[in-house]
């Protein structure tokens, strides 16, 4: 059996690990021995406050970055490698006395099995010496090299941080143009419905999910939810795109399986639209059926007013645009009582990394099953508190819950 505890003390390379909280969890011999730390001096306090900028410096700006380099870890779930930082530490021999140091740090996030951030790794590499160039006089090769690259890891740092700015401006175009096409739902006269939106977390994570409710004639109506392949304003436009297509066939359509094959064979014309998922399920009022197609998607719930459940999942077909000819989709019916629930979804709800998606599902029914008696607003609160991270998630989630 590997001791992993005595691997992480023996990396070759300063390795840290901290908590969400910045607060130091372990360090290995040789982060201890770089740093001029000991073990006491780092586990259990905060890091800023063990390695504070120079006080004597106004331009320093070591613990800035390396804070917004974490925060962003935290935020989206993913690695992020740093440019070259200037970072001095204050010698603990002579308090006061600030010696300059330069690193290249790299971190990285380890995540639980609910796909929150739960440690972080902070690896730093120092390069001081390649840097500083210490004892050769001014004006030689290594002074000049010293200069060229402390200023291109500056630029290198400010071309970063423009990027991240694009990104978070691209993300709120994204998420307004998501809200416009994504309005409240207009109330149904036979369905009392709660319907919930949360984009993923993160810069580029937003998504294409979308939902629809739609009155149809002779006491009917549509509910559907569905997901586009891909992130960003691209994705919010197929969205938009598609959910106006889906809205209209449903109205014109005898079911929804034909409803499908129609946004099927329009998604054909519109580019990024491939291997989008959708569900849709046509509730005839009169004579308390539910009946259902599935492109790709994850299989609606029927819950029953006494907890009991089932997923309708018997009328699954590839997602669109999957075939290369057109092929009739499948649909199928069950029957549903008053007071029953219907719940459609997207996989930002259920799907965990490194996690069968079966244990999604087992947990998305286990949470309408101990509230089915709870009204559609207040089960939507409670699923999404049940089953998305405290941090949110990594993809977009779309959740519909319609009382029959």
């Amino acid at each position: 059996m590997i001791d992993y505890a005595a691997v992480f003390r023996a990396l070759p390379g300063m390795v840290a690990l901290l908590t969400p909280d910045l607060v130091y969890a372990d360090a290995n011999e040789e982060f201890l021995q770089l740093s001029g730390r000991t073990r006491d001096q780092l586990v259990g306090r905060y890091l800023f406050d063990v390695f504070p900028d120079n006080p004597n410096d106004p331009e320093a700006s070591g613990a800035r970055n390396l804070g917004a380099s974490l925060r962003r870890v935290l935020e989206t779930g993913e690695r992020d490698s740093m440019a070259m930082q200037r970072y001095d530490v204050e010698s603990l021999d002579r308090p006061g006395e600030w010696q300059e140091r330069y690193w290249s740090p790299v971190n990285a996030p380890v995540l639980g099995p609910d796909g929150r951030v739960v440690l972080l790794v902070h690896r730093v590499e120092e390069i001081t010496e390649l840097i500083a160039a210490h004892g050769l006089p001014e004006g030689s090769r290594a002074r000049v090299l010293e200069a060229e690259l402390y200023t291109r890891a500056r630029e290198l740092q400010e071309v970063n941080e423009r990027l991240r700015e694009a990104h978070a401006r691209e993300r709120e175009v994204a998420l307004a143009l998501q809200a416009a096409m994504l309005p409240a739902p207009a109330p149904l006269e036979q369905l009392r419905a709660a319907v919930r939106y949360r984009p993923a977390v993160g810069t580029l994570n937003v998504c294409g999910d979308w939902y629809d409710l739609v009155a149809l004639p002779r006491h009917r109506t549509a509910v559907a939810v569905g997901d586009v392949v891909g992130h960003g304003l691209s994705a919010a436009g197929v969205m938009g795109q598609l959910r106006s297509a889906l809205s209209a066939a449903s109205r014109v359509t005898e079911g929804p399986a034909q409803s499908l094959e129609v946004l099927g064979l329009y998604s054909r014309s519109v580019d990024g639209a491939e291997n989008t998922t959708a569900a849709t399920a046509f509730i005839d009022h009169d004579v308390g059926t539910i009946t259902y197609s599935s492109a790709g998607h994850l299989p609606p719930v029927l819950l029953h007013a006494d907890g009991a459940f089932e997923f309708l999942d018997r009328a699954t077909d590839p997602p669109l645009g999957a075939r290369p000819e057109h092929v009739s989709r499948p649909q199928a019916t069950v029957a549903f009582e008053e007071g029953d629930t219907l719940v459609l979804y997207t996989d930002g709800l259920v799907e965990r990394r490194r996690e069968d998606i079966d244990v999604g599902l087992d947990r998305l029914a286990r949470a309408l099953a101990a509230r089915a008696t709870d009204p559609p607003d207040a089960l939507a609160d409670s699923v999404l508190a049940d089953l998305l991270p405290p941090g949110g998630a990594t993809d977009d989630t779309v959740l519909v819950v319609a009382r029959l």
